[in-house]
């Protein structure tokens, strides 16, 4: 996740990536001479910081995962789609598709010591777009991503008042006539004072995409503080993003569990709760839940932006990532379902109060953090309280997605460009600055007053559209062209083991299948994008939405084409050429003693 100094290591054990205390005599000279011989093996190890202790490693990649959508996605998602019987698919998803492809990121990731764009170019050089791509689209989601970070700040510093500002309709941003001091329920005309809130006072909304309006400049200079956090925090690489996860990693655990243990306790929460969990097992026979419980696994872990595999790269060689992995999925897919207690109890609390059904409260995404919830907050015991503390648990929970997306395109210019910069700029830390004032001026459209409709349309062609197609690619690149018995024989160099069968079946089948599936859902399912229940963008901003998704998808044809063309031979010769990895593998000797059971699950190379 972070960048080190390049002197930083100094023992030949830790330039080599290797904990001389737990290497075998087995696996010591094996490891040794890899490190030493980057042509060998394609390890780019020398010089390359690592992370200071595992455990930083295992709550960076915990950070990166449990994010927002843990919060404001996945309890609704929940809810709607068959409650606790939901929990079936979502689980089937997890370990069929979710830690299998977690797994392989890690893999990629610690084997080759490289980011994305150099470490997938050297697993599969057709698809080498890919790697690109998955830099592009991470690097577009910060420039938007950081908007919800200044909006939660600005929530923040205004829950310090006697009375909450969002509590009544007697201020100067309510259009009075069609404010209700509750939700409005049925009142179609009517708006909480929650929501006119948030329209009116903090974005200033327009009435579309079309006017810009001029800039918010509270939001702006929050922007500049939310990025001034991030650089401050990631410029130092490991050495200080390795520290800081230590609390941001943590910190909103001690929120939800207090906001938890205070929710139950008030009227109506046990029937929010019960509209969580209530099983409604016909949900299960429609597809499309299915492909919700997938789609939710692919973006909640983070497969398919390349945050993963640039985070592993700063492993040691045998780090057991088996076990990071099981961490990670594990602990985001709780996160979720207590994030789902905290948020049902609350909604059911609201329900109560208002004597309206939980439908008619219960919603997702941004609107469920920045709407519904500090509605609940104007009517709960101690506000001043609770309020500030969720919108500071908000901050953490995006500054560890945000580290880690930043921090893929830090460590893929290090990795293509690092020397050659680094004589320009001296200093690492000038490189890491140059990526966030980049990041800051793409997002300022986001902080005008139209900026809303311009975050709302980044992030449905961006976060669904342009992802699904690279992770599908990034799978079919790794899974089936690299091949199962290299990704194999990479683990058991790490591990000291095979992959077992669950994973070698999940790698060589149903991952790749489930992959397929919810890209074609996807595509046969395709809505344009809109805001709230009534605007939709003109035509002109689809266009606009569509050029967003090609910004990172048209890399992967641009990779194939040019190393096609870079190749010599005929046409067939080129393709042979661009589908043989650059990573050389000697075989490992212990392969032979997987079961013949089990030897259909590793094809020959």
């Amino acid at each position: 996740m972070g960048l080190g100094s390049e002197n930083t290591p100094t023992k030949l054990s830790e330039r080599c990536g290797v904990y001389k205390e737990e290497t075998n005599v087995t696996q010591k000279a094996p490891f040794i001479v890899e490190a030493i011989l980057p042509n060998k093996v394609g390890h780019a190890t020398t010089g390359r910081a690592t992370w200071g202790r595992r455990l930083e490693f295992v709550l960076a990649s915990v950070g990166y995962a449990v994010g927002l959508g843990n919060v404001w996605r996945f309890p609704y998602l929940c809810y709607r789609s068959g409650g606790g019987a939901f929990l079936v698919p979502y689980f089937l998803m997890l370990f069929l598709c979710g830690i299998p492809l977690l797994f392989m990121e890690f893999a990629i990731g610690q084997y080759t010591r490289l980011g994305p764009v150099h470490a997938l170019a050297q697993v599969c050089p057709l698809l080498k777009g890919v790697g690109i791509a998955t830099v592009v689209i991470s690097f577009v989601l910060c420039t938007y991503y950081n908007v919800l970070m200044s909006w939660a700040l600005y929530y923040f510093f205004n829950s310090f008042q006697e009375k909450l500002p969002w509590q009544s309709c007697n201020n100067t941003w309510n259009a009075m006539g069609n404010c209700s001091s509750g939700f409005p329920g049925n009142a179609t005309h009517l708006q909480s004072a929650s929501q006119q809130y948030f329209h009116h006072r903090l974005l200033e909304i327009t009435n579309g995409i079309e006017e810009a309006g001029g800039l918010r400049w509270e939001l702006f200079g929050l922007l500049i503080l939310t990025w001034a956090i991030v650089y401050l925090c990631i410029f130092k690489g490991v050495k200080s993003t390795g520290k800081v996860v230590y609390f941001t990693a943590t910190f909103p655990y001690f929120i939800l569990f207090a906001l938890l243990i205070n929710n139950v306790q008030l009227p109506g929460a046990k029937n929010g709760i019960l509209y969580f969990i209530k099983p409604n097992w016909n949900k299960l026979l429609e597809v499309q839940v299915w492909v919700n419980a997938a789609a939710q696994i692919f973006n909640s872990i983070g497969i398919g932006f390349g945050s993963m595999i640039s985070m592993a790269s700063y492993n040691k060689f045998n780090n057991n990532i088996l076990r990071d992995t099981l961490i990670v999925s594990l602990v985001n897919s709780a996160t979720s379902i207590l994030a789902g207690f905290v948020i049902f109890s609350a909604i059911g609390y609201m329900a109560h109060i208002h004597n309206l059904p939980v439908d008619n409260i219960a919603t997702d995404g941004p609107g469920l953090v920045f709407v519904v919830y500090p509605e609940v907050f104007s009517t709960m015991p101690l506000p001043q309280v609770w309020a500030p503390l969720f919108f500071f648990m908000l901050l953490c929970l995006g500054l560890d997605s945000q580290f880690a997306m930043v921090e893929v395109a830090v460590t893929s210019i290090m990795d293509g460009f690092g020397p050659k910069l680094l004589r320009i700029l001296k200093r690492q830390e000038l490189i890491v600055l140059c990526v966030c004032v980049m990041g800051f001026l793409l997002g300022i459209p986001h902080i005008t007053k139209g900026g809303i409709y311009v975050f709302q349309l980044m992030d449905h062609y961006t976060a669904v559209v342009s992802l699904m197609f690279l992770a599908f690619f990034e799978v079919i690149a790794v899974c089936w062209i690299f091949g199962l018995r290299r990704l194999t024989i990479m683990v058991q160099r790490m591990l000291g083991k095979a992959p077992n069968v669950y994973f070698r079946s999940c790698w060589m089948v149903f991952s790749p299948m489930l992959v397929l599936c919810i890209l074609i859902s996807c595509i046969v399912q395709y809505t344009p994008a809109r805001y709230g229940k009534s605007y939709t963008y003109p035509v002109w901003a689809e266009v606009v939405g569509w050029g967003i998704s090609l910004v990172s998808i048209v890399w992967i044809p641009l990779g194939a084409l040019h190393e096609i063309c870079r190749n010599k031979g005929s046409l067939l010769q080129r393709i042979k050429t661009a589908v043989t990895p650059t990573i050389e593998l000697d075989p490992v000797t212990n392969l032979a003693e997987i079961p013949e059971s089990e030897a259909l699950f590793i094809p020959p190379l």
